[in-house]
């Protein structure tokens, strides 16, 4: 039940919404820009947490998990998107299955080497600091603030950059696009491995605060699609909505009735959004 501590709840609301827009920033790039589906995307979340695992076990530092994780997540998302996703592009349930396939033999590969049993990754930033004369867990703020960089500078690159301007005409017409010079096929490219990139940076940053195992993709993902649903696609506007949205209903009413209850209100908000605005709050469309 809520206590009355104002400042807490204001800061686990935070932290809450800045966790929820780090593993949805992924999807929304590919799902929201590409039309692609990819069910594999809490499996990039889950490689990125294995990838502070095994720096942890060689002994060295959780920041060099970061070039592990963008290496191996990079890698990993032009092979799919050459051989996997490009041909299937105008095929979207194809597209859904052959990625929920993917998801599947890469939680098989992750248990064959890590095995089954729950991970957990030690942070340098284990010490509580003072915040509104509460004492509160530091890596919890530096998740919150980088969580407000990301976001803003993502905004900023969205909006204002030439890249950015190719990116919108890519999504806003292809075709025409194409014909004004746009290589639209390898800008696909590169959004789909920036998507699945951000996915695995957010597994980095999050796998000190969770308890790591195969299977903790698909949660994430579920999470990401929900928000996706209520805010629409193609927006960063959409996005940030629906972060408010989910994530909000889900803390505030996890916190008064527990988190079984914050699930199914989740659940009747998506529902409703599929019923009666089934292109979001700020769709393109």
């Amino acid at each position: 039940m809520l206590d009355g501590n104002i400042p807490l709840h204001g800061l686990n609301l935070a932290y809450e919404l800045a966790t929820l827009a780090l593993t949805t920033l992924g999807l929304a790039i590919v799902f929201g820009l590409l039309g692609v589906m990819n069910m594999a995307h809490g499996e990039f979340v889950m490689l990125g947490a294995y990838s502070a695992v095994a720096v942890q076990k060689l002994g060295l530092p959780l920041l060099a998990a970061v070039p592990l994780a963008v290496v191996v997540c990079g890698l990993l998302g032009y092979v799919v998107e050459r051989w996997l996703i490009r041909p299937l592009y105008s095929r979207p349930f194809d597209t859904l299955l052959a990625t929920w396939a993917l998801a599947m033999l890469l939680r098989k590969l992750v248990e064959a080497v890590f095995g089954r049993e729950y991970r957990n990754v030690e942070s340098t930033l284990t010490d509580p600091v003072t915040v509104f004369g509460l004492q509160y867990p530091a890596y919890r703020l530096v998740l919150i603030v980088l969580a407000v960089v990301v976001m803003a500078g993502l905004y900023l690159w969205y909006r204002r950059s030439a890249a950015g301007l190719r990116v919108r005409a890519m999504t806003a017409n292809p075709v025409l696009a194409q014909a004004l010079g746009i290589n639209t096929g390898r800008l696909a490219s590169q959004a789909f491995v920036i998507g699945v990139v951000f996915a695995g940076l957010s597994g980095v940053l999050l796998a000190p605060l969770i308890r790591i195992e195969p299977g903790i993709g698909v949660d994430y993902l579920l999470d990401a699609f929900f928000v996706l649903v209520v805010g629409g696609l193609g927006t960063l506007g959409g996005m940030f909505g629906g972060v408010g949205i989910i994530g909000g209903s889900q803390a505030i009413t996890s916190s008064i009735a527990g988190q079984t209850s914050g699930y199914a209100v989740v659940l009747m908000l998506s529902i409703l959004f599929l019923w009666l605005k089934p292109n979001g709050l700020f769709s393109r469309r």
